[in-house]
């Protein structure tokens, strides 16, 4: 049944879709190209700089992301820790992560209102295939690393709520139940 992307939206946790393990997908197709621009649009609504296709209801490995550059980050540095532009990657891998884990707060447009500390490599490498059909590699650091690692997770039907350090899910507790209690029954 063909997807109408028009009528794809943010999807909150608790939502059943967000705990899928999503498929890989066999070609870049048109819709799968119009599925991906509609989702730079809803990442770009809520200000985001990742959003996986879990997150619009779809059960495929894809996402976009989007870090913008500023004086901390750059696209051009080697390895960027920015994107120029927004970015699709399709059936990616992630590999070769680089340092200690490193602690930062992170937040999902999924899980709104919550943020909490999670420890994730600083480096590493994807390799996916992006919207012209064509594989790529890449390795980034910093911010962009920590955003390919968050997405990635959503791939797998893994939450920040999962991977957040202890201290960090406490105080997240109560704001997770109100989720919960809030959902459509």
């Amino acid at each position: 049944m063909p997807i109408d992307p028009a009528s794809l939206s943010i999807r909150t946790y608790p939502d059943r879709v967000l705990r899928v393990r999503t498929r890989a997908l066999s070609d870049v197709s048109e819709e799968v190209r119009a599925v991906a621009r509609r989702m730079i649009e809803l990442m770009f609504e809520a200000d985001g700089i990742g959003l996986a296709a879990p997150q619009v209801g779809l059960d495929w490995r894809m996402f976009v992301a989007h870090v913008p550059e500023n004086e901390d980050r750059s696209a051009a540095a080697e390895p960027p820790s920015a994107t120029r532009a927004p970015e699709v990657y399709i059936n990616p891998v992630l590999s070769n992560p680089l340092g200690p884990p490193e602690p930062l707060s992170e937040g999902c447009l999924s899980l709104p209102e919550i943020t909490g500390e999670v420890l994730r490599p600083p480096t590493i490498t994807i390799a996916a295939i992006g919207l012209d059909g064509k594989p790529f590699t890449r390795t980034a650091t910093g911010l962009l690393a920590r955003c390919w690692q968050h997405e990635a997770d959503h791939l797998d039907g893994v939450l920040i709520i999962d991977r957040m350090t202890q201290m960090s899910r406490l105080k997240n507790r109560s704001a997770v139940r109100d989720l919960e209690r809030a959902a459509p029954r």
